[in-house]
């Protein structure tokens, strides 16, 4: 069926992605793809994002409605209802099966792993760094389709058992789903071109041939461009022939791994844009601060409401000793900002917020992915200098961008 194979292309998008600031927007206080905590796994947090919900319901009726009743006729509504549920279920764990084979071996070869993000187009393995060797990364991307192939030969071997010994088709039909699925997740997650796991495994080699990171990446998101083009032609196909809903979603599919493609380049590209940048070149020098014992009433009443900033800043005897973002306030109840001071929830200095002037902008990124709030103080002999959020470097980079145009 149509509907299946879009969803199957879908959830190929599940890949270990590092994002040196993940909303791609470089918004002061966007959290990319939080949505609701499930629970931790091994020390992985487990989330799911809103959107996840459509394609969760998508799946269930494609399966209830559709796929089911049209291959095991005969049955009941409630049995197909129960077969369904059952069926997505698996399938969403299989799916974060293969997100967690990607954190594993992530976190063995010494990479953060955040934690794992369910969402409308697949999973995301939240880690806060690259593959530092093409081994690493080849090792790390090719473990997703595997584990996906080993899940479908689970099924497929319950499937084969099952109807040898005449089991029921309700059982036999979910195993031969799930086996079908998972086969068709590590086919489509093995297409060469980012940010599918076959697009990290065409950059690994690339890499290790070439001996440049950059030019490999570049290679496999064009790749992945052209992926795109070929998934939007089939989407159009779709539309003028009779499948109208898997059309629109190969168009929607194509849009999102285009976009993806470009963000993967686009991320290497900061990297080594910001190579020899010292942190005073790009910090805003001299911010407004704020006092540590300010309560939060009055933090939000003169500051985060009459000005323009998501964090400050804060000083006692002023010296900077911390900083404070608009969405650790909002963390706190409302009753308790009376009396909540600022000093209470800040985040200390000693947290590695704090960068020197003549700091490397690479170390200074990595201070700011693992602080978890995109930015740092530049201070230097206990007095503050400036302040490095991730607005600040999408400026600098965008001023590059225009100078370099103009300079060619």
């Amino acid at each position: 069926m149509p509907e299946e194979l879009a969803i199957a292309f879908i959830y190929a998008f599940g890949v270990s992605t590092p994002h040196l600031f993940p909303d791609y927007s470089f918004g002061e206080e966007e959290e990319y793809m939080q949505g609701l905590r499930l629970g931790t796994f091994y020390g992985f947090e487990i989330r799911i994002d809103l959107s996840w919900l459509v394609i969760f319901f998508l799946v269930l009726w494609t399966l209830t409605v559709g796929l089911f009743p049209t291959n095991y006729p005969g049955l009941s509504n409630t049995t197909y209802l129960g077969m369904g549920i059952v069926a997505t279920l698996l399938f969403f764990a299989s799916l974060l099966a293969h997100e967690l084979s990607h954190s594993f071996v992530a976190r063995a070869k010494g990479i953060p792993v955040e934690g794992i993000t369910l969402f409308l187009f697949g999973g995301v393995s939240r880690t806060r760094m690259d593959a530092e060797t093409p081994g690493d990364e080849f090792q790390i991307a090719i473990i997703g389709p595997l584990t996906s192939v080993v899940l479908a030969a689970f099924f497929g071997l319950i499937w084969y058992l099952g109807k040898t010994a005449g089991w029921s088709v309700v059982v036999t039909g979910i195993a031969f789903y799930l086996a079908s699925i998972n086969l068709a997740l590590a086919i489509f997650n093995m297409l060469p071109g980012l940010p599918l796991d076959g697009g990290r495994v065409l950059r690994s080699l690339l890499w290790k041939y070439t001996g440049s990171q950059r030019k490999a990446t570049q290679i496999a998101s064009i790749g992945g461009q052209w992926l795109a083009y070929l998934v939007i032609a089939l989407g159009f196909w779709q539309l003028f022939g009779s499948a109208l809903l898997s059309g629109l979603w190969f168009i929607l599919i194509g849009w999102f791994l285009h976009n993806a493609a470009e963000i993967s380049y686009e991320e290497v590209l900061l990297r080594t844009s910001l190579q020899g940048v010292r942190a005073r070149e790009i910090m805003t020098p001299y911010p407004e601060t704020v006092n540590a014992e300010m309560t939060l009433q009055e933090l939000v009443d003169k500051y985060f409401l009459t000005r323009r900033y998501h964090s400050f800043p804060v000083t006692e005897d002023s010296h900077p000793i911390g900083i404070i973002t608009l969405n650790q306030v909002k963390d706190v109840p409302r009753e308790e900002w009376i009396y909540r001071t600022v000093k209470d929830i800040m985040i200390p200095c000693s947290n590695g917020v704090t960068a020197f002037p003549e700091e490397q902008m690479s170390q200074v990124l990595s201070k700011m992915q693992e602080s978890g709030v995109r930015r740092v103080l530049v201070t230097q002999n206990g007095s503050l200098k400036g302040i490095i959020t991730a607005n600040d470097v999408a400026i600098w980079l965008q001023r590059q961008r225009e100078f370099g145009k103009q300079m060619g």
